[in-house]
C-alpha cells in the first residue's frame, strides 16, 4: 500500500464514523505522517498513532480558543507490520478508533474491551 492508498483508508475511516461519535468531536485534526520522531517514539517501539490534546473528558469551562487536538497516523510502522491488505486496513481502523477515543476521553482498558486497541 503506497502513502495516498494509506491516506485515502484514513480518511474512508472517519468518513464513516457513526454519528454519535462525529457529534462528540471537538476542535481535532488527524495527520497522517511517515514514521514518529524520537521524540513521540523514544523507545522506537514502533508507534502507530499518536493522540496529543486535552480529551473531551478533562475540557473545563475555561477551555476556548486552543489549538486543535491532534491525532497523527504513522505510515511506515503500519507497513512494517507486513500484514496482508485486509488486515492491514483493519489495523489501520484500529489505529484510528484507538487514538480517536483518547480524544473523547476514553482510557487505554475500555478501549481494548471496545475492540479499539
Amino acid at each position: 500500500m503506497n502513502r495516498r492508498e494509506f491516506e485515502a483508508v484514513v480518511d474512508e475511516i472517519i468518513d464513516t464514523l457513526p454519528a454519535w461519535v462525529v457529534e462528540k468531536v471537538d476542535n481535532l485534526i488527524v495527520v497522517v505522517e511517515t514514521a514518529p520522531t524520537k521524540q513521540q517514539d523514544p523507545t522506537g517501539d514502533g508507534l502507530l498513532g499518536l493522540y496529543e490534546g486535552v480529551s473531551l473528558a478533562e475540557r473545563g469551562v475555561d477551555y476556548f480558543a486552543a489549538a486543535p487536538d491532534q491525532i497523527t497516523i504513522f505510515y511506515r510502522p503500519h507497513l512494517a507490520l507486513g500484514l496482508s491488505d485486509e488486515d492491514l486496513r483493519k489495523e489501520i481502523r484500529t489505529t484510528v478508533l484507538h487514538e480517536l477515543g483518547h480524544h473523547l476521553g476514553i482510557d487505554d482498558a475500555r478501549l481494548h474491551e471496545l475492540g479499539w486497541g
